[in-house]
């Protein structure tokens, strides 16, 4: 069974880089056709979809986060990490990793404040 496993800080200071990485266990992320993804869920809000890695690494990222995101791997850490720049109190949410088959990690908790 595949486990994601989110890490990083908890609270980062507006218009600085937000930084998280996933840690994957069960699985390889280089397993053809899976896709890791980041969600994200502001307070009060709905999920929203940041972006993903594909099992090739190449990217995809949501249009209205596009040009502050960037996803990276390391494959020999099994991990994925979650570049998010210029961050404001809006992107203040609960973030979550996942993988295509709809294994999620538990989320951590990052606040955007001064």
């Amino acid at each position: 069974q595949v486990q994601l496993q989110e890490s990083g800080p908890g609270l980062v200071k507006p218009s600085q880089t937000l930084s998280l990485t996933c840690t994957v266990s069960g699985g390889s992320i280089t397993t053809n056709y899976y896709y890791w993804n980041w969600i994200r869920q502001p307070p009060g809000k709905g999920l929203e979809w940041i972006g993903y890695i594909a099992y090739s690494g190449s990217t995809v990222y949501s249009p209205a986060l596009k040009s502050r995101t960037s996803i990276s791997r390391d494959t020999s850490k099994n991990q994925f990490t979650l570049e998010l720049s210029s961050v404001t109190p809006e992107d203040t949410a609960v973030y979550y990793c996942a993988s295509v088959v709809g294994d999620w990690g538990q989320g951590t908790q990052v606040t955007v404040s001064t």
